[in-house]
């Protein structure tokens, strides 16, 4: 599905807002079956409780090599996509750009002693939510990230998706971002430029979610950078 997206479109809501919602990307039967994979322990590295490090209330697993489908190609297409306009940001702030394919990217993330996975399921129950944070992993950071609704929104109450971004000498603002199975909202990792009158300047970016009131929450988290 990846291949009929408005990057256009995309590119205009990433640099007004640092976010924007794209998709369906997954079928239901594709989400359903992601969400199975879930309780096979086999298929990934390691199992965080997010109460034990203070990250909130849940939890979530990241997948181990080799990812399972339809991953490796959802996120080869999405970061294509995605490349062109992470360069224009590394322009505008004057950071080093980043390469044409996620495998270039993966090699550089080698090269730099990140060599861990980082795709990653969350699973939320009552009561269980997700404090603001970013996910950076190691000093080579790619500025854009996917998260991916799994879940019906009818299977659960609460649960929204918030995006907080901090001006400099400003108050913060946030955003709570709607998804429908399958459609993802792609969204700056750390920062993203804004423009100025004298110049661009940085917004800081962190995301997570409100409080699940009832059911069951899913949602599969593409970051394409690896970890240290």
């Amino acid at each position: 599905m990846t291949d009929t997206l408005d990057w256009p479109r995309i590119a205009d809501h990433l640099n007004a807002q640092g976010w924007a919602v794209v998709g369906p990307l997954l079928t239901p039967a594709t989400c359903y079956a992601l969400q199975a994979l879930y309780d096979q322990p086999e298929r990934f590295r390691s199992r965080i409780l997010m109460q034990r490090h203070g990250f909130g209330q849940g939890e979530y697993q990241y997948f181990d090599n080799p990812l399972p489908d339809p991953l490796p190609r959802l996120r080869a297409r999405l970061y294509a996509g995605l490349a062109p306009i992470a360069n224009g940001w590394a322009a505008r702030l004057e950071r080093p750009g980043f390469p044409d394919s996620l495998d270039e990217l993966t090699a550089q993330c080698r090269a730099a002693g990140q060599a861990r996975p980082t795709s990653l399921m969350l699973r939320y129950g009552p009561g269980d939510y997700n404090r603001l944070h970013q996910d950076l992993y190691g000093d080579l950071v790619f500025p854009l990230q996917a998260a991916i609704l799994l879940s019906d929104p009818g299977e659960f109450e609460g649960g929204e998706f918030v995006l907080v971004e901090q001006k400099p000498r400003s108050q913060s603002q946030a955003h709570v971002v709607p998804l429908k199975q399958g459609e993802a909202v792609i969204f700056a990792v750390r920062e993203r430029p804004v423009a100025g009158t004298r110049g661009d300047y940085r917004v800081q970016m962190r995301h997570g979610v409100s409080t699940v009131r009832s059911g069951k929450r899913m949602t599969l988290g593409l970051i394409f950078h690896d970890a240290a």
